[in-house]
């Protein structure tokens, strides 16, 4: 047998089984450097997804405050144009607003003309809304392509990924998003009970959705309540509530 009939396939297999890992893997740095975690276990960002949404932002933005938490939201251009009332409020209550794309697609198939058009039209929009354009990128579904790094840091926009994504958009119910929810406070009472300051693992970065890329008003009511679950008792663990600007002990924005 010709060996590199036996290499070719190997080969071709092993590219894009890393392509794939670059591509969807929260943590992987292959396609360009992203924020996936924060820089003290007892730090949580918070952040939200697909918004912004009518029926449901509000009154997130009235729980955060209610614990004095601070939270990231990455939103759709074209909800934002829909509801640039809404963003201002929410920037104005001192949150950090992210890009999360124009119209939400899967930017792995995307080209370089069709990325780059993506994240200035939601750029542009919350600039408009807010007159300060997002220094924050997150990309729709977490998939990414080989360029979309570089075309989000020649906007001057850092990548935002996470170490807990519990899925707040399936249709169950808020007790079972409570228990997926459930790492955040285990990790930090586990640290806490091996009383090891020296060696202090990182903390989360927790990935929620306040709205639906594909339509407006969505039904989040199961991530408010778990939230409202979870805050006071994240709260007396200790834990600050950070924006992704805070993930690594100093402000990031520019």
């Amino acid at each position: 047998m010709i060996p590199w009939l036996i290499v070719a396939p190997s080969f071709v297999a092993g590219f894009a089984g890393l392509t794939a890992y670059g591509a969807v893997h929260p943590r992987s740095q292959l396609f360009g450097h992203t924020t996936y975690k924060t820089d003290q276990l007892k730090k949580l960002a918070i952040t939200f997804d697909d918004g912004p949404n009518p029926e449901i932002t509000p009154k997130l933005l009235d729980l955060l405050d209610r614990y004095h938490a601070k939270a990231s939201f990455f939103l759709v251009g074209k909800y934002v144009r829909q509801a640039p009332e809404m963003v201002k409020e929410t920037a104005a209550r001192g949150h950090l607003l992210g890009n999360h794309t124009d119209t939400h697609p899967n930017l792995f198939f995307c080209s370089p003309a069709e990325t780059r058009a993506e994240l200035l039209r939601c750029s542009e929009a919350i600039g408009q809304a807010t007159w300060a354009e997002p220094r924050w990128f997150r990309p729709p579904f977490g998939y990414r392509s080989p360029w979309v790094g570089a075309l989000a840091q020649q906007q001057r926009m850092h990548t935002a990924m996470w170490t807990i994504m519990p899925g707040d958009w399936r249709p169950k119910s808020p007790e079972w998003l409570i228990e997926r929810m459930k790492p955040v406070a285990t990790r930090v009472q586990n640290a806490s009970a091996n009383q090891q300051p020296s060696h202090q693992p990182p903390g989360d970065v927790l990935c929620l959705h306040d709205g639906d890329y594909a339509r407006p008003n969505a039904d989040r009511v199961r991530t408010l309540v778990a939230l409202e679950y979870w805050l006071p008792r994240w709260r007396d663990l200790g834990v600050e509530f950070v924006t992704m600007k805070e993930t690594n002990g100093k402000a990031v924005e520019a």
